[in-house]
């Protein structure tokens, strides 16, 4: 990708393929076509890169975290504070981040660190695809970076190597006074953001004016019961303009704007739309012990990140009629304490394979038409993946005469079956041919159990002929 710097046309960006050639960011377009006469050159388009950019960062703070925002010309940056438990942790929520980017066709890496400079180094030269650095450590992992790095100027690297400065470690070492009288405050004011000795606002991108209000304080706030009284003071607004535009919220954003310009952020979810003052008000309570009030709070901000419509329905009109139990409240109360992915139900799917059968879905996603099917009675607990047994039985279609699971023996008393479960073909070569035959057997202790051979018995390209428990019934 080449673009102009000045009156130069320059390549500004190249793929895996020009960099094995030898040629970087800054080469003239004319110097690297009379190299590579076959070379492809694109003209860049900084415009769309950056609407991209926006885009994705509306993307992940609807997903991930409330403050997000561009960090052109590549990168994205987030501040996950509050929000990360709601992802199964730092590391899950880190590489279902990356893996869904790999899914849309965008190579990604990705860093949590304790500052934003930090962060954008080790994502960019860090030595993993992944990277999380305990709080505390940071100064001694990103010592050894380059100094490119660092978000400096092309014309301050190029001076730096002039002096032999390559990695951040030894430039954090050097003297100031020099460094600010050749170069400007640049050098430094990069290092102390990087060090976290001076903080650096990540200002969140909008995309529409959500319903928000926010309280500014004459004094700094700190104490737990004082933020309370204040999120009851400015819950019941954001409800009132949540109602005027017949919408209820799903993610809920408290920003807390600190006295040294570091923003804590606090998100709930919800599993429907709601605008009860009382349950949003709670759920906010709920997580104030995660705040780290600094030296004080002097503005706070909430916001209703993701709101939808409220759907009207009708209620119990007879008195011979039951209200439909409504669990959304525990629900949601139970989802922001260890997170929304911990809490599910099963569906069905149309699949004969029973490990493909059922497959998770939210605590409160509507009922589908499918069913569960019923020509077969199925086990109550499925194990995760199918545990190897040794058996004894008479081929082709007889059950086990007994079977060895996880060392104890067991004489089976009575079986029905086998009930014969066929590869989906359309899915792959191998399941062409490929056979289960299940069995429902009690064992003399009254225990029931699942247990299937793979193969018919009879020909070795249909299964192994191995037997497998696959379920319990309790």
């Amino acid at each position: 990708m080449a673009g102009r710097e000045g009156r130069r046309r320059v390549v500004l960006s190249v793929d895996l393929a020009a960099r094995r050639l030898g040629l970087r960011p800054g080469t003239p377009v004319a110097k690297a076509q009379a190299l590579h006469p076959d070379l492809l050159i694109m003209d860049a388009d900084p415009d769309g890169d950056r609407a991209g950019l926006e885009r994705l960062a509306l993307w992940f703070q609807h997903r991930i975290a409330p403050i997000v925002a561009p960090d052109p010309p590549d990168g994205i940056v987030l501040d996950t504070t509050g929000a990360d438990h709601l992802h199964g942790g730092e590391a899950v929520m880190l590489e279902n981040m990356v893996t869904r980017l790999k899914e849309s066709g965008i190579t990604a890496r990705a860093a949590i660190a304790d500052t934003w400079g930090a962060a954008h180094a080790l994502a960019r030269y860090g030595r993993g695809r992944i990277t999380i650095v305990p709080p505390g450590e940071m100064a001694a992992v990103i010592a050894d970076l380059p100094i490119e790095a660092l978000r400096l100027p092309a014309d301050i690297i190029d001076g730096l190597h002039g002096l032999g400065v390559s990695r951040i470690g030894p430039l954090a070492g050097m003297p100031r006074a020099p460094l600010a009288l050749r170069f400007g405050p640049d050098v430094a004011r990069r290092l102390d953001q990087a060090f976290g000795r001076q903080a650096e606002a990540i200002v969140p991108v909008r995309l529409q004016a959500p319903v928000q209000v926010s309280r500014n304080f004459a004094e700094p706030i700190s104490a737990a019961e004082t933020i309370a009284r204040y999120i009851t003071k400015l819950v019941p607004p954001l409800c009132a303009g949540l109602e005027e535009r017949e919408q209820g919220v799903r993610r809920l954003d408290l920003l807390l704007h600190r006295v040294d310009s570091r923003t804590e952020a606090v998100r709930v979810a919800t599993a429907m739309p709601v605008r009860d003052v009382r349950r949003l008000t709670r759920l906010l309570c709920d997580r104030i012990e995660t705040i780290d009030p600094g030296f004080g709070i002097e503005r706070m901000v909430l916001t209703a990140s993701l709101a939808e419509p409220i759907l009207h329905r009708q209620g119990v009109s007879a008195l011979i009629e039951e209200e439909e139990a409504d669990v959304s409240d525990l629900i949601d109360t139970l989802a922001n304490r260890v997170g929304m992915q911990a809490l599910y139900r099963f569906a069905p799917v149309e699949s004969d394979v029973p490990e493909r059968a059922v497959c998770r879905v939210p605590a409160l996603a509507p009922e589908e038409a499918r069913e569960w099917p019923d020509h077969w009675p199925r086990p109550t607990r499925l194990l995760p993946r199918p545990e190897p047994i040794q058996t004894m039985a008479v081929l082709p279609d007889h059950p086990p005469v007994f079977f060895i699971w996880r060392g104890i023996r067991r004489r089976i008393r009575c079986a029905d079956g086998p009930e014969r479960v066929f590869g989906e073909w359309w899915k792959g070569d191998a399941e062409l041919t490929t056979v289960r035959d299940y069995f429902r057997v009690e064992d003399t202790s009254g225990e029931t159990f699942w247990v299937y051979r793979t193969g018919d018995g009879e020909h070795g390209e249909t299964g192994s002929q191995g037997w497998f428990l696959h379920g319990l019934f309790e």
